[in-house]
């Protein structure tokens, strides 16, 4: 309104007119004229709000972590079942699963943004409801540190808060080049086995953000199929022959049997030499800011001098 009114006051649209305005635009502060943010999400939608997000809904945890490492925790008005990290979620009304969210309870919340990860075709199908009650949403996919620093970014540049993103992605950054520097030297990576599931085995591939873990922790992911999840057969495990054999401990496996104790796993070379490492999955598989530490976790593992 206060620039269509400038316009109106002008009869001549001069030169001088036209360099007054463009020098007010310079001035003026960006968000007290154009209010509105957009970013293209992971699946070419155009993402666009009127103004930035301050009430959030995620339909994935990993969403959570981020805005409470931003401090931005306090736009988050909702969570799913699942949620239970950090702490302060657990008080937040459930509004169903990453898969099945309530549309209704959605609305009743007036989010300015739900957001969703990307794996399973009923992730994508799960925002249909909402989007058909006019809430933005948006969509992302990550298997790499990357692709975590450019959701970070556009999560900055949703919320209004690009400088908070800049400063969690630096200080991520950061701590992986100190870790990187302990083993910058070394020729022969040690290979790591990844177990995602047991039984019906499952193992980290390499389009999984575990496999950029153990890349930057200095290892090698010796599952060398570029899926992200991989069905294996005991025999194919036996085959690798790891050095270093890690299991996760979580929702898609969640009551591990020690592998040493697991009818012939001890044939393996890993077993047989004690360097198995049992991880929290919310750390490993999840996408985020605790990536970080799992690197360094697995880094101290795999080059601990004990």
């Amino acid at each position: 309104m206060f620039i269509r009114h400038l316009f109106q006051l002008s009869n001549i649209r001069n030169s001088v007119f036209l360099k007054f305005f463009f020098l007010l635009l310079a001035i003026i502060p960006a968000n007290s004229v154009f209010a509105g943010v957009s970013v293209t999400d992971d699946f070419g939608n155009k993402v666009v709000l009127k103004a930035p997000a301050k009430r959030i809904i995620a339909l994935y945890g990993a969403f959570n972590e981020i805005l409470f490492a931003m401090d931005l925790g306090d736009t988050i008005v909702a969570r799913t079942s699942g949620d239970d990290y950090p702490a302060q979620i657990i008080k937040l009304p459930s509004i169903g699963t990453h898969m099945r969210p309530n549309p209704e309870l959605i609305v009743a919340l007036n989010p300015d943004l739900v957001l969703q990860m990307a794996g399973r075709p009923q992730a994508e199908s799960a925002l249909e409801p909402i989007k058909e009650r006019g809430i933005p949403t948006a969509m992302f996919t990550v298997t790499s540190f990357n692709d975590l620093y450019a959701l970070i970014n556009k999560i900055g540049i949703l919320t209004g808060e690009p400088e908070r993103a800049d400063k969690l992605i630096n200080s991520m950054a950061s701590r992986l080049d100190k870790v990187n520097e302990r083993f910058s030297t070394v020729k022969d990576k040690p290979r790591v086995f990844f177990e995602i599931r047991y039984p019906n085995l499952l193992a980290a591939g390499q389009g999984s953000i575990v496999s950029d873990i153990i890349d930057k922790a200095g290892g090698v992911n010796c599952v060398q199929n570029s899926k992200k999840i991989v069905r294996m057969g005991e025999e194919e495990v036996f085959r690798l022959d790891p050095e270093n054999y890690v299991y996760q401990s979580g929702r898609m496996n969640q009551s591990p049997v020690v592998p040493a104790d697991r009818d012939h796993f001890k044939m393996i070379k890993a077993v047989r030499l004690g360097k198995v490492l049992k991880v929290d999955e919310s750390v490993f598989s999840r996408p985020g800011p605790r990536n970080v530490d799992a690197v360094e976790t697995l880094a101290d593992f795999l080059y601990s001098k004990n």
